[in-house]
């Protein structure tokens, strides 16, 4: 058995049209034309992502201080700069001014139901 690694992502949240419009409003994402039930997927590559309902079992009232604490989740970004400013301008909380990573120029900000996200400039 070989494992080549991630090949989907999706984060588990409360108001499912909510978090898809974040999406869509501020990272510019557009919906996949389908997907499987009590969830929305996006056309992003090489990875799929969604938002999803929380699976049987999951509480996410209970996720302490915020859901998905110890995960990484970054998504590659045209321009980090502009997208902190327009992330700023329509009040999204921001976790730090961008910076130079070795992944690239990167702003962290809180996405939808308090999940922290990282987004940053992909190589050309």
């Amino acid at each position: 058995m070989t494992t080549t690694g991630p090949d989907f992502l999706a984060l588990q949240v409360r108001d499912l049209e909510a978090a898809a419009q974040f999406f869509e409003q501020h990272l510019g994402m557009t919906r996949a034309p389908a997907g499987p039930p009590g969830a929305i997927v996006f056309d992003t590559a090489p990875i799929p992502f969604a938002v999803r309902e929380p699976l049987p079992g999951v509480d996410l009232d209970a996720a302490s201080p915020r859901p998905g604490v110890g995960v990484a989740m970054w998504f590659g970004v045209d321009d980090a700069d502009a997208l902190h400013d327009r992330l700023l301008a329509a009040d999204v909380q921001i976790l730090g001014a961008p910076t130079d990573s070795p992944f690239g120029r990167m702003v962290a900000f809180i996405g939808p139901e308090g999940y922290a996200l990282t987004a940053h400039t992909t190589a050309d």
